[in-house]
């Protein structure tokens, strides 16, 4: 029994549909946003439990959109100046 409608080829059934779908540009994905590449990578965040219940309530709408905005507003800014390097005398005064 199929259950369901095609054809069975080699134990699997064929659903496709001949000449394919033709209204394929309304269905196809488009990209949400307009970054210059994938968000592929995954990263976790550490945030006070109030925060968590704010977002889950629906406070801030695609919060994960909003949190890589922020972070790349943060990485285009000027980097903070790095401090010194110690230094064999600085480090003796402190002894």
């Amino acid at each position: 029994m199929l259950g369901l409608k095609g054809e069975r080829k080699g134990g699997l059934v064929n659903m496709a549909r001949p000449g394919g779908n033709p209204a394929l540009k309304k269905y196809q994905f488009e990209q949400k946003y307009d970054w210059d590449e994938p968000c592929t990578e995954r990263m976790s965040l550490r945030l006070p439990p109030s925060m968590k219940a704010a977002i889950k309530a629906g406070k801030v709408s695609d919060w994960q959109e909003v949190a890589r905005k922020a972070i790349a507003a943060a990485l285009e800014e000027k980097p903070p100046e790095k401090a010194p390097a110690a230094t064999a005398t600085t480090t003796a005064a402190h002894q």
